[in-house]
């Protein structure tokens, strides 16, 4: 496949990302593509690869995440960006953020081992606002009396902290108390906010401001 080829790939895959507004995968993005000109999966890795790097000293930026890459922009851009769009950025509470840690960290968990560990019940609206921004699911149910429903992270988490594992969550080792793991993921869920702002969502898409006890 010669040069113009590949720009010509880079260029209509750069273009399906900042259409779609979300993550796309390889498959994805290949599937963009008649059959009988397909890429094959190793040239549409060297194309993304060309795309990260045309990225480089840009405002936007290449970035692989569980569901697959996303044109997004650069975190150290995010606070003039952020100043085109009126609705400010949803703020969590310090019992929703240790609760997302804790599932993050000791998944799969019920809402009792939660609260053991925190020593303070968990609200149903924290648990709620989890599962309605599909940042948890369900996984299943301890085989205890009650048969409490177990959580751990969704797919959308990772995407929406720009991870593209578990793996790439700062090593609990490293994470001295609870309060410190709400501090590392609040760090995280503000540049993503922003990061979400400046996809140019229209206003209106966030609900209000809530705060979660």
């Amino acid at each position: 496949m010669n040069e113009e080829e590949l720009s010509r790939i880079q260029a209509i895959a750069e273009a399906a990302l900042l259409a779609a507004g979300k993550p796309l995968s390889l498959e994805q993005l290949r599937e963009l593509f008649a059959e009988d000109e397909r890429p094959a999966r190793q040239v549409m890795e060297h194309v993304m690869m060309l795309l990260g790097n045309a990225c480089e000293g840009r405002g936007f930026e290449l970035r692989k995440v569980a569901s697959g890459f996303r044109l997004q922009i650069r975190e150290e851009f995010a606070p003039w960006v952020s100043r085109l769009f009126e609705e400010k950025p949803q703020r969590y509470s310090r019992a929703l953020l240790e609760t997302l840690a804790l599932i993050a960290y000791r998944q799969p968990i019920t809402r009792g081992e939660i609260e053991d560990i925190r020593g303070v019940a968990v609200s149903s609206n924290i648990i709620r606002t989890l599962l309605e921004r599909e940042w948890v699911r369900v996984v299943g149910h301890r085989d205890v009396p009650g048969r409490p429903a177990m959580y751990a992270t969704t797919r959308q988490f990772l995407d929406y902290f720009s991870l593209s594992g578990l793996g790439q969550l700062p090593p609990l080792s490293e994470i001295r108390d609870l309060e410190e793991i709400g501090r590392e993921v609040e760090k995280n869920m503000q540049a993503e906010i922003e990061f979400d702002s400046a996809q140019a969502k229209p206003a209106g898409d966030n609900p209000p401001d809530q705060t979660f006890h």
